[in-house]
């Protein structure tokens, strides 16, 4: 990776402009917070709240129930209000709910604490999401790299400190990760205010077609909601089963080095900082494999490979030789890490090319459930499936995968053969009357099947 040496350099790396830079500022400042609460959320509970084990699941599942709803809302109400004013509010969510826990140790007062955090949590990840794919424009899958890179950073520099608190182990220590969480979330917030709002479908269209005298330019297609779009609904169900590359990495890997495996434990560690450093030097340079949706659905055989590989190499990593585990084990965390980048570019540009331009935050709302329900749903398979059937559930997980894979990759072309039929005859038809210079218009076609 060619690293920028001047501003002139970055400007042109950073797709967006000056609102596309801070954005990065924000998800840096953002994810540096966020790391240095995960490093440290279970022994807080644990040692400062004074929860026993099962209230600590209790808490994170209620949170995480409640917080899988903060997409598809998000998402639906940033059509309607400028996300550079929706976004601040979420991020002063967050913050409250942080400071929030910090005066509170009983389970009760913490449950809707907690849950309201983990709204904010996903609603402001949807958001991020949106915000850059219409400050970016149609160089979205690179930005979102770039953007996954920081992320990746800023979650390597909370971690980092998580790991000081954890070395001292003081009540003292963990309160102040608490507000350095909260803190974060504050800055992200005033970040977000000094950025303008990027061109939204929706208002675009409007101001063009009142521009010009006219109603707003509809499609020939029946009007539809990402809840009633079977080929979109069917694509998210298909997201579901890829993003466990997530669970994988984060639950299935540690639990079967520690159960299954003659590897020593510390490896653990040791796979996550490569997770983190091939995110870093690859995400940017693979995020061509997307840059289109008819190459992203081309590069979709290649994910499956990912997993076919992962899965093998899982299984290999039972033998009873701490060697050979060690290699297979690096060989898996390296293909679950190549799917995590690769379905990451492909999904990116997918979950917006296959959404109508006037309504992408309702459809990237649904579209976000996929991981909400992927994280709440993929530890108890992962944990009472895969892992329980031992090497032949890692091989079955892997090949069911790739079967996902080019199976998505059908559904896809299928879709997008339908959105160009629909765009033809719209392109043959009598020019619309001129807008008046300065607007700019978008046009919008309905996806429902």
């Amino acid at each position: 990776m060619r690293f920028p040496r001047s501003r002139s350099d970055i400007e042109h790396l950073v797709p967006g402009g000056r609102d596309g830079r801070r954005m990065l500022w924000v998800s840096l400042t953002d994810k540096a917070g966020s790391g240095l609460w995960y490093g440290t959320s279970a022994l807080y509970y644990t040692y400062v709240a004074g929860l026993a084990p099962h209230e600590i699941g209790l808490l994170l599942g209620v949170a995480g129930a409640v917080g899988v709803a903060g997409t598809p809302v998000a998402g639906r109400v940033a059509d309607r209000v400028p996300l550079t004013r929706l976004l601040p509010a979420v991020h002063a969510l967050r913050a409250a709910a942080a400071v929030g826990i910090l005066f509170t140790g009983t389970l009760w007062l913490l449950l809707p604490i907690a849950a309201l955090g983990s709204l904010g949590d996903r609603s402001a990840s949807v958001l991020t999401k949106l915000y850059a794919a219409r400050v970016a424009g149609p160089d979205r899958v690179r930005y979102q790299a770039l953007q996954r890179t920081v992320v990746n950073i800023g979650f390597g520099i909370g971690g980092l400190a998580a790991a000081v608190a954890l070395a001292i182990g003081t009540d003292t220590a963990y309160r102040t990760m608490l507000v350095g969480d909260a803190l974060s979330f504050a800055g992200a917030a005033l970040l977000v205010l000094r950025c303008a709002e990027p061109p939204s479908p929706v208002r675009v269209v409007a101001t063009a077609s009142t521009a010009a005298g006219g109603e707003p330019p509809r499609s020939k297609a029946p009007a539809t909601g990402p809840w009633r779009d079977r080929g979109y609904l069917a694509y998210t169900a298909t997201e579901t089963l890829l993003f466990l590359d997530d669970t994988a990495l984060n639950v299935g890997l540690p639990l079967w080095i520690a159960t299954a495996t003659a590897a020593p434990h510390s490896l653990v560690a040791l796979l996550f900082v490569l997770n983190n450093v091939l995110v870093v030097l690859f995400q940017v340079r693979l995020s061509r494999l997307g840059d289109e949706p008819r190459r992203a659905a081309a590069s979709l055989p290649l994910l499956g490979v990912a997993f076919l590989v992962a899965g093998g190499a899982m299984a290999v990593s039972a033998v009873d030789s701490a060697g050979i585990a060690v290699v297979a084990l690096v060989v898996a965390a390296t293909a679950f890490t190549a799917a995590e980048i690769v379905h990451a570019a492909i999904s990116w540009e997918l979950s917006l090319a296959l959404a109508p331009g006037r309504s992408q935050g309702a459809y990237l709302g649904v579209h976000g459930l996929a991981q909400s329900a992927q994280r709440s749903a993929g530890p108890v398979l992962l944990t009472s499936a895969v892992i329980a059937a031992g090497p032949l559930g890692w091989l079955g997980l892997g090949g069911a995968l790739a079967a996902v894979s080019v199976g998505q990759r059908t559904l896809v072309r299928r879709r997008l053969d339908r959105l160009d039929a629909l765009e033809r005859p719209r392109a043959a038809a009598p020019q619309a009357p001129a807008v008046p210079s300065g607007t700019v218009t978008v046009s919008s076609v309905d996806y429902g099947e």
